[in-house]
């Protein structure tokens, strides 16, 4: 396995710490050299770029997104375990490493941030992933802080991501993140490449945002979302109704059927059942 620097190697980095993957805190430490350079170069060249990373443990992918040229990592770790280690990092490549303690679901990165281009690029802790996602899909402005998002979930959470409509994969998720992203699974990686080794296999995403995508309000397509696939084998106009509103209207409006399901429903169909619950009249 190659080296990127000639800092320890990661596993004496684990053992010198004492960094046990916690499950507790959705830790998998990605260890192969060659997989977090790859990671790290799959949204194209970092000269130039900030690099928000969430959950870098041991620091892996941290030392690979700085190796291959990031002019600056804000690694946001709510492992205290894992701080000296990263500071060990921080000192090896003076001033471009922001080390931030702390709950990564409710740390804002733009008071961090230059100006300049700005990146996410991640392993997430599978256990807040999909809620991380959905605060940057819905982040305000938009277009947002970050130019693109290259990130690492579980496969069946990477699935539901990139779906299109027709499929039991389908559902909430893909929605929101084709409303506002261009997405794309890039490879996969295999349980044998982290520590410990997770029950599942993992993807690489990526997610560049649309820079007009359609109009439409982010609370009010998330509200649809949520009733029409919390009950996905049910007909549209049966599971809209927890929404308490009347369905019929907002169906009739968005010119789809009530005997339509949510799986057959495409990213703009959705948006315009939004809008028309979004509208004074419908609430």
């Amino acid at each position: 396995m190659p080296q990127i620097d000639d800092l320890p190697p990661l596993r004496e980095v684990i053992r010198r710490h004492e960094l046990h993957a916690r499950k507790s805190l959705g830790q998998n430490f990605l260890l192969d050299l060659n997989l977090t350079s790859r990671i790290a170069r799959a949204g194209g060249r970092l000269d130039g770029v900030t690099v928000v990373e969430i959950g870098p443990g041991p620091g892996g992918l941290t030392r690979a997104l700085l190796a291959e040229g990031a002019r600056h990592v804000i690694a946001i770790e709510r492992d205290e375990r894992a701080i000296a280690a990263l500071e060990e990092i921080a000192a090896h490549y003076p001033g471009r490493l922001t080390i931030v303690p702390g709950d990564a679901l409710a740390f804002d990165p733009r008071p961090y941030l230059d100006g300049g281009p700005a990146r996410i690029v991640a392993n997430l802790p599978y256990n807040i992933a999909t809620a991380l996602l959905i605060g940057w899909l819905t982040v305000k402005p938009w277009p947002p802080w970050y130019d693109q998002m290259i990130l690492m979930f579980q496969r069946e959470v990477a699935d539901r991501i990139v779906a299109p409509p027709g499929g039991k994969t389908y559902g909430r998720l893909s929605v929101l993140s084709q409303w506002r992203t261009e997405t794309k699974r890039l490879f996969d990686i295999p349980p044998s490449a982290f520590v410990p080794p997770p029950k599942v296999t993992s993807s690489v995403v990526r997610l560049v945002p649309r820079p007009q995508p359609l109009p439409c309000e982010a609370g009010a397509l998330q509200r649809i979302t949520e009733a029409a696939f919390g009950q996905r084998r049910k007909m549209l106009r049966q599971s809209l109704k927890t929404l308490g509103v009347d369905p019929t209207p907002l169906l009739s409006t968005a010119d789809i059927e009530p005997t339509a399901r949510a799986e057959d429903i495409p990213v703009a169909g959705f948006v315009a059942l939004a809008n028309a619950l979004a509208t004074p009249s419908r609430v």
